[in-house]
């Protein structure tokens, strides 16, 4: 695909030293420009893939784009991979009622993204600091049977689900510590200064503390 002189203009500001500040800087002087956003895409990098989501136009994400950028997104390794749907989510999808609305469909999506997508906003939801939605028993049984059995990017957005339910919801507690600890998902796993680690025994003390919960 031919590039315009305006992408092409773009392309040339995105090297390897670029961090996400510099894309966010770059798309703050763009601002909205879907047809913009659709070709730096077309070049399957991962820089440019990651502005060219934040200059999309939410109002123009349907179910049939989302779909196209997941079987995109299966071009890249498992961690950029996961870095992109996060950031569409963050960036794109929650920012509309309607797009919004469409994770709710995505909880036995084939796509293993989508389902993490599913899982990451229930856990979304409940560390917002909103009053914690009416489905998390169900929740919870359904992370107790499936998440030995999920693919590692849905296993990781399940875990923090059932982290933070374990945080707010007393009532659930023990059930989600002992998630973690049948499970033995991220024990031992070493975490950066300042981070909570992922292992749900640690990650709910740790949490519950912090807010004398």
């Amino acid at each position: 695909m031919k590039l315009s002189s305006k992408a092409d203009n773009i392309l040339e500001q995105i090297n390897s030293k670029t961090r996400l500040g510099d894309l966010r800087k770059i798309a703050k002087d763009i601002k909205k420009d879907h047809e913009l956003a659709l070709e730096l895409w077309s070049t399957g990098r991962f820089l440019p893939r990651q502005l060219a989501i934040l200059i999309m136009d939410n109002k123009r994400i349907s179910q049939e784009l989302i779909n196209e950028l997941d079987r995109d997104m299966q071009t890249h390794p498992s961690i950029e991979r996961n870095q992109l749907i996060d950031w569409l989510m963050a960036n794109q999808i929650h920012k509309d009622k309607k797009t919004t609305a469409l994770i709710e469909s995505w909880e036995n999506s084939p796509s293993a993204l989508q389902r993490r997508v599913f899982w990451y906003h229930q856990a979304r939801l409940r560390w917002m600091g909103q009053i914690p939605p009416e489905n998390t028993a169900e929740l919870v049984t359904k992370i107790e049977t499936n998440i030995p059995k999920e693919e590692p990017e849905v296993q990781w957005a399940m875990n923090l689900t059932a982290g933070w339910i374990g945080v707010y919801e007393k009532q659930y507690r023990d059930r989600c510590i002992a998630i973690g600890q049948n499970t033995g998902l991220y024990k031992g796993e070493m975490v950066s200064k300042g981070c909570t680690p992922n292992y749900l025994p640690e990650f709910i003390a740790i949490e519950s503390k912090k807010r004398n919960l």
